[in-house]
């Protein structure tokens, strides 16, 4: 499947649950927004569930390379259930990675088997200042694991990317923000003023 197909199936599929919403709303960054797009509900939907998990699978191959990578691991929380599902189709051992390392056991917070050397593949389901994703590398990295890409559903261009490369981290993905929100007003499912809403957050950063 050619890029251009996947992201007009992921458009369809996400404006099909609703994932994309309007409003007031605080990000993990602590910053607010006046929208926001919910992944977390992606597996509450079988179907879209596996068609955003093939994208992800055919994502990895066509532009990391499975040849490229030992491990892949989700970013908690919606990274892990995409995550799991996209290294169990590639056949790539599957890690995750927890917010805070644990109290008790091992007290790790890279939980699955970690080789020093291991290329891992991170995944979350978007994007906005890229911290997930960082504190994630650097957890991996610091049990001597190797992250050089990661991979989401949505980039909402707020200079996530820059901060990441900046971290000699490639981020790949499938739509950014404004595709999306383009392809939902193109029909009608968005208004004018809520495009707008969403281009102006993008102007902002």
């Amino acid at each position: 499947m050619k890029k251009g197909e996947m992201k007009a199936e992921l458009a369809q599929i996400l404006n099909r649950i609703g994932a994309l919403r309007f409003g007031s709303f605080k990000l993990t960054s602590g910053k607010m927004s006046p929208y926001y797009m919910d992944l977390r509900v992606v597996p509450s939907f079988p179907d879209a569930f596996k068609k955003v998990c093939d994208l992800y699978t055919e994502l990895i191959k066509t532009e990391i390379g499975t040849d490229k990578i030992e491990r892949i691991a989700g970013i908690p929380t919606a990274g892990i259930s995409f995550g799991s599902i996209a290294a169990y189709n590639l056949k790539k051992p599957f890690l995750y990675v927890r917010s805070t390392p644990r109290e008790h056991g091992r007290g790790r917070q890279v939980e699955g088997i970690l080789n020093p050397g291991d290329r891992v593949v991170l995944v979350d389901d978007l994007v906005t200042k890229g911290g997930s994703v960082l504190k994630a590398a650097d957890s991996v990295r610091a049990e001597g694991g190797v992250v050089t890409d990661a991979v989401v559903l949505v980039d909402r261009q707020e200079n996530g990317k820059q901060i990441l490369a900046d971290a000699d981290i490639n981020l790949h993905y499938l739509l950014t923000i404004t595709e999306l929100a383009n392809s939902l007003y193109d029909v009608s499912i968005i208004s004018k003023k809520q495009l707008d809403t969403i281009l102006k957050q993008v102007d902002q950063q």
